[in-house]
């Protein structure tokens, strides 16, 4: 296992794209929400739709990561408000730290580690694990968010029905179930290529952004739960829930794996920041301690990560 070559061509491309946009935020004050807006509603449906589209995953593939990444997000979220409620944490930081547990950031770092790494089909398969995640984030996610501010409702879970990339999947699906899938050299296939390959750069400098905006300091000692739930339960998890579904393809598979050992997602910093943002746990807000969350399993997660690809690539573990 070359390491030092895996993390060259997997991991130091993601860092460096990321690391410049963490330079740039903490050197000017860069809102990245205008970012974050063009992302969610222009560049990550042309990402979705195209790749799914022209995807090589079968149907049986296709159906498996579905039921995969629903059962692996409430397996962690089973795990983070068990050891939240043995742990004997006030409701809001069991409510934080399932949210950390269940939410990897399948989009802004899964998505292009996993096609530095993997390929075409690492891509595909990451880029299809985030649109599932992304209706979970806010449903699922809304709700343990709500319940972290004091309130048991669903507000807000609505929102799922207004993001673009519920209808990119599901129009991708409907044309290929349809088999009237654009031509991959037609115009409008390359357009929806050409922006939805700019999604991927922009996604880190959003990452990097958003960390150098991250005020850790409060909340620093109380991340030690989360990181080992996050870096250090969610891979095992992810590893017995692909050999459970048994992936005809050995590639999806480990892409599968990568994908639920990401480091904790940014969304749930938002959805905290509207829903739990007065709700305070050991001295520090809800949306401080997620956040804090995110910063710590980003840096740990670059090691964690080059290891876990390097035994994937193996075949060691799959």
């Amino acid at each position: 296992m070359d390491l030092l070559g895996i993390f060259a061509s997997a991991i130091l491309p993601v860092v460096a794209i990321a690391a410049v946009g963490f330079v740039l935020g903490r050197l000017k004050d860069v809102d990245p929400q205008p970012l974050n807006t063009v992302t969610v509603y222009v560049l990550a449906p042309a990402l979705v739709f195209h790749s799914l589209a022209v995807s090589d995953l079968s149907g049986g593939a296709v159906a498996r990561l579905v039921v995969g990444v629903v059962v692996f997000t409430g397996l962690m979220a089973l795990v983070g408000e068990g050891v939240g409620r043995v742990a004997g944490g006030p409701d809001p930081l069991v409510g934080a730290l399932v949210l950390v547990a269940a939410f990897g950031n399948a989009g802004n770092l899964g998505i292009p580690v996993s096609d530095f790494a993997f390929g075409e089909v690492g891509r595909q398969t990451a880029v299809l694990w985030m649109s599932v995640q992304s209706v979970l984030l806010y449903t699922l996610g809304v709700y343990v968010s709500s319940r972290a501010g004091g309130s048991g409702g669903l507000a807000g879970v609505e929102k799922v029905f207004r993001i673009p990339l519920v209808y990119a999947v599901a129009g991708a699906l409907l044309v290929r179930a349809l088999g009237v899938v654009p031509p991959v050299d037609s115009a409008g296939m390359e357009a929806l290529g050409l922006v939805g390959d700019s999604a991927i750069p922009v996604m880190l400098l959003i990452l990097g952004l958003q960390l150098a905006r991250t005020n850790y300091g409060p909340a620093l000692s109380q991340a030690g739960t989360a990181t080992a739930l996050r870096l250090g339960v969610s891979p095992f998890v992810g590893l017995a829930v692909a050999l459970a579904l048994g992936f005809d393809d050995p590639t999806v598979a480990r892409v599968f794996v990568v994908e639920c050992a990401m480091p904790a997602a940014v969304t749930p910093v938002i959805l905290t920041v509207e829903f739990a943002a007065d709700s305070r746990a050991g001295g520090v807000s809800v949306p401080e301690y997620v956040s804090t969350c995110v910063l710590v399993t980003t840096l740990l997660s670059v090691p964690l990560l080059t290891g876990l690809i390097a035994l994937l690539q193996s075949g060691l573990l799959l």
